[in-house]
């Protein structure tokens, strides 16, 4: 098991010297999309983890959403397993962009696609889109074909977790102990209206406040509610042993005490 970080907070830009602060914190891998793999290069980025020490966790697609996101999504795939990921992210359409049909049959290419480059897609279950809530999950999850795995994330399943507005998450991972393949953590700070918040983005309403104020609770681990010594020991009592990343994705400046900071917490708990 690896603890990894994500490249958000850097951007195509700074990716590569992201690469190298990120080592520089002691973590083992990294996770990216595909986009910024293909603004860098494929062989400089490749070059820079080779450089840095570092393995590819995951490479994330962009949202489904259309048959030409499909497309290169499915194409990717031969890049995650060049590069080493075990993992293409899948993330889910927003709600009222897509028909269920359409995403069904956009699973599927996806998810040939990876078999036939021998890496496993894993949905990441998300708010505001049509694979939010542990149901959702559930059912898609059936619907898909069976080499589709999910990446649990603490913070997008808090709002639709048992134990709502309390931190214990420990119920989403209870609950899908049998497909977790890859684990995201990060914190929430649940602001003012934050329910109001949630349920105008799971009724569709993507308005700019709601987004903001949904996407902008996201903080470093410890800064939120979300009572990671119990998804430490959840995991650990269901099997899990893959990768843990990390993924903070709104804290843009001093990106390197972010990074140290958030490894601190994180190693102080699971070791």
């Amino acid at each position: 098991m690896g603890v990894g970080y994500t490249t958000i907070m850097y951007g195509e830009e700074s990716l590569l010297d992201g690469l190298e602060e990120i080592s520089a914190c002691g973590y083992d891998g990294v996770e990216t999309s595909l986009g910024e793999i293909s603004t860098v290069g494929k062989d400089r980025f490749q070059q820079q983890l080779d450089d840095c020490g570092l393995d590819l966790y995951c490479t994330m697609g962009e949202w489904l959403e259309s048959q030409a996101a499909a497309d290169r999504i499915a194409d990717g795939a031969e890049t995650a397993a060049e590069l080493g990921a075990p993992y293409l992210g899948i993330l889910p359409p927003h709600r009222g962009t897509t028909e269920d049909a359409d995403l069904e049959r956009w699973l599927e290419q996806v998810c040939d696609a990876a078999a036939s480059a021998g890496v496993t897609p894993v949905l990441h279950h998300h708010g505001a889109t049509l694979i939010e809530q542990p149901d959702e999950i559930a059912s898609w999850l059936d619907r898909a074909p069976d080499n589709l795995g999910l990446l649990w994330d603490t913070s997008h399943h808090y709002p639709y977790g048992e134990n709502y507005p309390e931190g214990d998450v420990t119920d989403g991972i209870e609950r899908f102990a049998d497909d977790i393949e890859y684990v995201h953590l990060k914190d929430v700070a649940p602001g003012d209206n934050f329910d109001a918040h949630v349920e105008a983005l799971s009724n569709g309403e993507r308005r700019l406040d709601t987004v903001f104020w949904y996407y902008n609770a996201f903080t470093d681990l410890g800064k939120g509610v979300i009572d990671f010594e119990g998804v430490d020991e959840a995991l650990d009592q269901i099997g899990y042993d893959g990768h843990i990343t990390v993924e903070i994705e709104n804290q843009t400046e001093d990106t390197r005490t972010h990074a140290e900071q958030n490894y601190d917490y994180w190693r102080a708990i699971a070791e």
